[in-house]
């Protein structure tokens, strides 16, 4: 029965403390608590840049800040309305709250949120409020009266002054020092070399220090002005919340970035000791391929000219490894805006890049394919040329006339490459001539002069022996080929053209005429030159060939007209 008794008195407690409001302790429910609310809970009320005191919000409608400002603007006409008392300030209770009135005029209510913030009763903080407001309102009038703004504006004068006398200051000193600079510094500044190889020239010493000098001399201005500038404004009420911000100006982004740079530390260490890693790796990769180009470390079936781009190879797979793992510590990586410019930096370059990644591509491949090498004479496509740079995108070529081709890797790999060098080292090149003689001249006869000709040739190799095969037996003439060894592929044209000399040479002493392309019948004298014309002006006489005892004619030239003559 008590219990009963005991029970139904808890639910009568419970029911009133729910129809009062008033819950015990035990049985209260936390406050809900805005978890996304961006707004700030306290604002500061502030009159001609001095914060009174604070206030928070009321309801969302009204939060702390449009509070704030809507009390100070109240403040701010009654301070402009000279026939008010300050002293006529009163305090008085309201429906919501303690309310500060001007007269008739509410300048704010006092709330138990504002009290029960500052652990203080409603009616002590509206006293305290009341005499603040008092305060300001006496500040504001003295501070527009004219005696204050007449001093107001002399000091601003006198500022002025200052600075001009600081930028003066500041210009006089500039010119000294680059006059005493000049005459004892720059004369002394000498050249960066490394084994007589100038790195850096003195004038662009020269040129920044006189850069960093005038740097710092503008910092000093700006400085000045900067300081000028918060004081003059300080001296006028209306400016002067301008001037309290000028320093957060300057001061809020330094902030933010030292909080920024404090926050990335760990990150920062992270990348620092991933960078010293990386270039240990690099180091020593770059050590042991250049070991393997100079030929110290040798690998089987590794050719030493693989070296230098499988080092590059390996050098961009380390890189990529390295920005893989680092990427998640570069401060600002998880960002939309570092993500958004990642993604239109990659689109571009998957857009443009696509014949460049081509080029490369087949820059490596030929490499590997042993295509060519520096300084062999190949012929791609129709340029005959030795090859001068095998680069990464784009071969150089410098043909025979002296004239640079840059071809790229990718139309060299799509096409076929013809190497005049690579057997010419060691088994030599064979050159070839043809000619064609009437059927009335023995084939053997023929023979003989060809390799005549051939032995007369000094460019051409003795073994292995020169070799002449019969190609066709024509309607008019045979064909005959002269085929010789040159173990220089770079001395392809001049070895033709002795040859060819010597050809014409032998024919002619042994009166066998060479067969023209457009053969109509036999001549009644054969068409050879004699040889009393062999050396008919401007050509002129050779010293004799010591190998084969016969002259040889000069090349057509000043030297040979002068010596003619």
């Amino acid at each position: 029965m008590r219990s009963q008794r005991a029970m139904n008195h808890f639910r009568a407690a419970l029911a009133l403390s729910l129809v009062v409001g008033v819950v015990p302790p035990g049985l209260r429910a936390a406050p809900a608590v805005d978890v996304e609310a961006e707004e700030p809970v306290y604002a500061p009320v502030v009159l001609d840049g001095a914060t009174l005191f604070r206030v928070r919000g009321v309801v969302s409608a009204l939060p702390a800040p449009e509070r704030a400002r809507r009390i100070a603007d109240r403040i701010a006409a009654v301070a402009g309305d000279a026939t008010f008392d300050p002293g006529a300030l009163r305090v008085a209770e309201g429906e919501a709250g303690t309310e500060i009135l001007a007269g008739a005029h509410r300048l704010m209510v006092v709330t138990d949120g504002d009290a029960a913030s500052e652990r203080v009763s409603r009616g002590t903080l509206a006293a305290v409020h009341r005499e603040s407001i008092r305060d300001a309102i006496g500040q504001f009038r003295a501070d527009r009266s004219p005696a204050s703004l007449g001093s107001a504006l002399l000091r601003t004068l006198v500022i002025t002054a200052g600075l001009a006398a600081i930028l003066v200051l500041l210009v006089f000193m500039s010119r000294r020092l680059d006059a005493a600079l000049e005459r004892r510094v720059h004369a002394r500044i000498r050249d960066v070399e490394i084994a007589s190889y100038k790195l850096i020239d003195s004038e662009m010493i020269w040129n920044a220090v006189m850069a960093t000098l005038r740097t710092a001399l503008a910092i000093l201005a700006l400085a000045a002005y900067f300081v000028a500038l918060a004081l003059a404004l300080r001296l006028f009420p209306w400016t002067r919340g301008t001037a309290n911000d000028l320093l957060s100006y300057l001061l809020n982004p330094l902030r933010a970035m030292g909080r920024a740079v404090l926050g990335a530390l760990p990150d920062l260490v992270f990348l620092a000791i991933l960078v010293v890693i990386v270039r240990w790796i690099l180091k020593a990769t770059r050590l042991f391929f250049t070991s393997v180009k100079n030929g110290n470390v040798t690998l089987a079936g590794f050719d030493r000219e693989w070296a230098e781009p499988t080092y590059r190879l390996v050098r961009i797979a380390v890189l990529a490894f390295a920005a893989v793992v680092a990427y998640p510590y570069v401060p600002g990586s998880s960002t939309g805006a570092f993500k958004a410019v990642s993604l239109f930096a990659g689109i571009l370059f998957s857009l443009g890049s696509s014949s460049i990644i081509a080029s490369v591509i087949a820059g490596y491949a030929m490499t590997y394919r042993r295509t060519f090498r520096l300084g062999d004479r190949v012929r791609i496509g129709d340029v005959v040329g030795d090859v001068e740079q095998v680069g990464v995108m784009v071969t150089r070529l410098r043909t025979i006339k002296n004239e640079e081709v840059v071809i790229p890797n990718s139309s060299i790999l799509q096409g076929h490459v013809l190497n005049y060098s690579t057997h010419a080292r060691q088994e030599g090149l064979i050159l070839h001539t043809r000619v064609g003689i009437g059927y009335e001249v023995p084939w053997r006869q023929v023979e003989g002069m060809l390799l005549l000709a051939a032995d007369r040739t000094p460019r051409a190799l003795r073994e292995p022996r020169p070799f002449v095969r019969h190609l066709d037996l024509a309607d008019f003439c045979v064909n005959y080929e002269l085929n010789v060894y040159c173990g220089d592929a770079h001395a392809m044209q001049e070895l033709y053209t002795d040859l060819h000399r010597n050809v014409l040479d032998v024919f002619n002493e042994h009166g066998v005429q060479i067969m023209t392309p457009a053969y109509e019948g036999d001549p009644a004298t054969p068409k050879i030159v004699a040889r009393d014309q062999w050396y008919a002006p401007p050509a002129a006489m050779e010293p004799a060939d010591p190998g084969n005892g016969h002259t040889q004619p000069l090349t057509p030239g000043p030297r040979a007209d002068a010596k003619a003559r």
